[in-house]
């Protein structure tokens, strides 16, 4: 599975950059944790793989419209997982997504563009940064997650610049 987030296109992302679509011809399902910013980026995830979004503070009425709710919690090979956009200041996530989220085992965001992975409290929260838009990151990024039989077997942050 391929994690995404703040792809902000059109003007970070004009097309799917050749690193990342490198990783999505395996994928069998995608998370995009928002700020799409135009549906025809989900539109084009779509041709890859099956596209599980949430809407991000830049996605307007349109990204909604594709399908993209505020948060979403949902069962991936038998993991509970939820994914929202600003998973808030990073004082304090962990127990708050916690909060937010009681079911989960894994929660995914985005809205920092700052890739992280940690765990605590029973549950691992993964930002995959953003793979157009690094801000002051070393890399573009994405996440590659390895579930099966309820069990998160792996989760990487990968860089695609």
């Amino acid at each position: 599975m391929v994690a995404l987030a703040d792809t902000h296109a059109p003007r970070r992302w004009r097309g799917c950059p050749p690193a990342v679509a490198a990783h999505l011809r395996d994928a069998d399902l995608i998370l995009h944790a928002g700020d799409v910013c135009v549906p025809s980026v989900l539109d084009e995830l779509a041709g890859y793989a099956p596209v599980r979004v949430v809407r991000g503070n830049n996605d307007g009425v349109d990204v909604a419209e594709w399908g993209a709710p505020e948060v979403l919690e949902l069962e991936l090979a038998g993991l509970p997982v939820g994914v929202i956009h600003d998973s808030g200041p990073a004082k304090g996530r962990l127990r708050r997504m916690r909060r937010r989220f009681p079911e989960a085992r894994l929660v995914v965001f985005g809205h920092s563009h700052i890739p992280l992975d940690e765990s605590g409290e029973g549950l691992r929260i993964f930002n995959p940064g953003s793979p157009t838009d690094r801000r002051r990151q070393p890399h573009g990024t994405i996440g590659l997650l390895d579930i099966d039989e309820g069990r998160l077997l792996d989760a990487r942050i990968v860089p695609v610049t």
